[in-house]
């Protein structure tokens, strides 16, 4: 099954353990205001081609991949399960890592059934999920990204039952999504889950602002300055407060 591929990037570093080969996908129904990617957004753009293309450039300096391995992210990768099965065989042939960096958003528990059977096919196949959950309250996710969050917190109940390990990442952007309640609410959710392995929260930044710039299109955070990194670790610390407390609960129960 061929992917609608936006580009690769031979030498990833920030998109899962280890030195990486990254897919960035074609695609995404999302529309978060602080995207730097709005180029993969259009789901009939990119370019087709077959995993087994991939996957050779893959190999061809697979030496470099040491306790790394192959990420797809986007664009949004689970807008194109079929193709993902197929690319992830492969590397499960060779016991090459797999990870999606995803915003969950495709994920709907009472969906299409034959979707879901893919889905489980692809988890048997994935090693880690990236899973970058914009914010924790439905009004205020709708409003930043214009889509839902109830299917992608389900997604994170579903990936906990397929005992596939989740990796949270949150970007706090001033004003937005920088509120010590939400955040403290994030962490109170995310810490019920036994498959959590790590949590990014990462500051928000300005360098997708020329992107839009060149593709004529307006910038909705247009003169929010960047976060500078050393108030996100601070923030960082009410989402770990939240994650504490909801393990001290649970514990307590057992």
């Amino acid at each position: 099954m061929k992917g609608r591929i936006h580009s690769l990037e031979s030498f990833g570093t920030v998109d899962g353990p280890g030195v990486r080969f990254v897919v960035f996908v074609q695609g995404c129904p999302m529309r978060c205001a602080y995207c730097h990617n709005p180029d993969t957004w259009p789901m009939d753009g990119g370019t087709l081609m077959e995993p087994a293309e991939i996957y050779e450039q893959y190999k061809r300096n697979q030496s470099f991949y040491k306790g790394g391995g192959i990420t797809v992210t986007g664009g949004e990768p689970l807008m194109q399960v079929d193709f993902l099965i197929d690319l992830f065989t492969l590397a499960k042939k060779d016991q090459v890592h797999t990870c999606i960096d995803t915003s969950g958003i495709a994920f709907h528990p009472d969906g299409n059934p034959d979707w879901l059977k893919k889905l489980d096919r692809l988890m048997e196949l994935t090693d880690l999920v990236m899973l970058d959950i914009k914010h924790i309250d439905p009004v205020k996710h709708r409003e930043l990204t214009s889509q839902p969050n109830d299917g992608i917190l389900a997604f994170c109940h579903y990936l906990d039952e397929k005992k596939v390990d989740m990796w949270i990442r949150h970007v706090v952007v001033p004003t937005l999504t920088d509120d010590p309640v939400y955040l403290y609410r994030l962490g109170y959710f995310i810490g019920q889950f036994s498959n959590l392995k790590a949590l990014d929260i990462l500051p928000y930044h300005t360098m997708g602002k020329v992107k839009y710039e060149k593709l004529g299109m307006d910038y909705r955070l247009k003169g929010l300055p960047a976060m500078n990194a050393d108030t996100a670790i601070e923030l960082k610390k009410h989402v770990v407060e939240g994650l504490r407390d909801r393990r001290k609960g649970l514990e307590a129960k057992q």
